[in-house]
């Protein structure tokens, strides 16, 4: 998943209504075109952009240095990171650059449509930076950064010895002991506790950043980047949980089942005990489900997990992108440290774009194994997508995804046609004429891409939702969460979970990318858009059995995606590429030989959802 340095940069600009044309130029436009107010304009996004991209950096620099070497006790790197911050944030939200801004906007008729967009970017970033109220900006500049320390330098224990989360996802992915799942599901969580003061503090100077520039809440604030309120985008997250609604119901239906059979249960619960699925959150079941034929574990361990790096960068080239910088290879963090390396690093997934421009670089801990080989294609869509919007006609300020969840679609996208079976049987790495059962294939797909949706668009809008916009009080977090976990994905905590615990935050978006994470339920429901179209207008191709590889028409479809980046209007361009709006029909369209399947062994079996 990509890497959001701040709110408000690297992908999140506001949409106006106009899109751009690609044929306006970016930076310096011909003066010979340009009325006077124009160029006034153009004067000042040209010096605001320089110092913007000179600070931007900075910053990036150093979240990565805290990301990337985390020493317990060193508070060397988390200083430089609130000092890079601070000055970013003085110069984003000062009260000069904010006047500007809304002094050229209120005279936007007379402005290019791509000056606009670069105004109404600077005005989004402002606002959760103003120098209106500094000294908030500050404070939560150093809570953010406390708080990144916290959770990825704790030290996560089993059976009295220190575990990575690596080791405890691979436990609740494999382990069929049910008393060792506990302790692993148990250990997972107990970062929260020490996370809640941290994060009640940031919802307070999250809220009174925006508040300062008329947001309600920083939620209202986040969900304004679609062009959207707060209510009209809970109600489209509702509209998609709605549509899979039914296809969930009998995934959890099944799961109840086939793990009690699994674990040995003398009942089928109503309810999935959190420990039971094989994911800390229960946000991706897939590894429930081996399809015979297919091993890509064991394929790709001999390969090594540089192999899979350089596999992913061949997929985008055979479609006409080009080789990745020699200095992706030499800046990036891309495989797990040594166990003598005397510190630790943060080993969520990320893509980062460090200066706009050429500087790119990922953040993995890649293995040699399925998941990673499906992220690794994951993240160089990122990667790809800020190589292709860094262009002449797309100025600095607008160098983000047509929206945030653009990002994510096109990653997830990726990684998707990775997986797919004529393009595995490309690379070697399973037999082409293997008989694998169908069915198999697509629950497994479905575990992933359809139980992730009550979680992403459920559990986690509706927690942040709450906490944000209606101030969920101190005392109810943990049992708001778990309601919400109740509600939405039918899953249950082993035990009481009571205010003692903060298991909302042991999810690392909650601290670090906050109010956001529809973006990701949003992203998949594009994502199958654009796979259908892909599949059935370009390739001629079953989507469920499609190869992109090697494919310069598929690639030039993406690239017309990528190419404009933010200054291109989201829901035009969705229209556009593939001819509907947002709409989880083709989601559902594609798991729906699936639904006959688990109806039939779902006959007789009770259902609680």
């Amino acid at each position: 998943m990509k890497k959001l340095i701040f709110t408000g940069l690297t992908a999140a600009v506001l949409l106006s209504s106009c899109s751009s044309q690609k044929t306006e130029t970016a930076g310096t436009e011909q003066s010979a075109a340009l009325t006077e107010v124009q160029q006034e304009a153009q004067a000042f996004l040209d010096q605001y952009s320089k110092k913007y991209q000179e600070l931007y950096t900075n910053s990036a620099e150093a979240e990565w240095n805290s990301n990337t070497k985390i020493v317990e006790g060193d508070t060397t790197n988390a200083a430089a990171t609130r000092r890079a911050n601070e000055a970013f944030a003085a110069f984003t939200g000062s009260e000069e650059n904010i006047g500007m801004a809304r002094t050229m906007l209120e005279k936007k008729d007379q402005l290019t449509p791509l000056q606009v967009q670069q105004f109404e970017a600077i005005l989004f970033a402002a606002a959760n930076n103003p120098q209106i109220i500094p000294d908030v900006v500050r404070a939560r500049i150093k809570a953010e950064t406390e708080q990144t320390e916290k959770l990825y330098g704790f030290d996560y224990r089993l059976s009295g010895k220190s575990v990575s989360t690596n080791d405890i996802d691979n436990i609740l992915k494999t382990e069929k002991n049910v008393k060792k799942r506990l302790d692993a599901w148990n250990a997972s969580k107990e970062v929260g506790p020490g996370l809640r003061e941290g994060l009640l503090n940031l919802r307070e100077l999250r809220n009174k950043t925006v508040q300062s520039l008329g947001y309600d809440d920083y939620f209202t604030y986040q969900a304004s980047d679609y062009d959207m309120t707060r209510e009209e985008m809970m109600e489209l997250m509702q509209q998609i949980n709605e549509e899979l609604r039914p296809l969930y119901r009998e995934l959890h239906t099944y799961a109840r089942y086939e793990l009690a059979k699994k674990y040995g249960a003398m009942e089928v619960p109503d309810y999935l005990p959190a420990h039971w699925v094989p994911n800390r959150w229960g946000q991706d079941w897939s590894s429930m489900v081996e399809v015979a034929g297919i091993d890509l574990d064991a394929a790709l361990k001999p390969k090594g997990a540089e192999w899979q790096v350089k596999q992913a960068e061949r997929f985008y080239t055979s479609m006409g992108f080009p080789e990745l910088p020699q200095s992706f290879y030499t800046k990036s963090s891309l495989y797990p440290l040594p166990p003598n390396a005397g510190y630790k690093k943060n080993n969520h997934a990320s893509a980062w774009h460090m200066d706009l421009d050429k500087d790119v670089r990922c953040l993995m801990s890649v293995e040699p194994n399925a998941e990673w080989y499906e992220t690794t294609h994951h993240e160089l869509g990122h990667i790809y997508y800020y190589m292709t919007y860094t262009n002449p006609d797309v100025p600095l300020l607008l160098r983000g995804g047509a929206n945030r969840a653009y990002h994510e679609a096109v990653g997830s996208l990726l990684g998707l046609a990775a997986m797919q079976k004529p393009f595995l049987a490309e690379l070697d790495l399973i037999d082409e004429n293997v008989q694998t059962d169908e069915v198999q294939a697509l629950l497994k797909e479905a575990l992933n891409y359809v139980v992730f949706i009550p979680f992403s668009s459920g559990v986690m809008s509706e927690w942040e939702h709450d906490f944000y916009a209606k101030n969920l009080p101190a005392d109810q977090l943990n049992k708001r969460w778990w309601e919400l976990t109740k509600k939405y994905q039918g899953i249950v905590p082993p035990t009481n979970r009571g205010e003692n615990y903060l298991d909302a935050a042991t999810k690392t978006h909650i601290n670090d990318d906050a109010a956001q994470y529809y973006d990701y339920a949003m992203s998949y429901v594009i994502l199958f858009q654009l796979h259908d179209h892909i599949a059935k207008n370009i390739l001629k191709q079953d989507p469920h059995v499609t190869n992109y590889y090697g494919s310069k028409e598929v690639g030039n479809f993406l690239r017309d995606i990528m190419y404009p980046g933010a200054s291109a209007d989201w829901r035009q361009m969705l229209k556009e590429t593939t001819g509907e709006e947002l709409s989880a029909r083709a989601m559902v369209a594609y798991f729906q030989p699936l639904m006959d399947y688990l109806k039939e062994q779902n006959k007789g079996r009770k259902y609680t959802l």
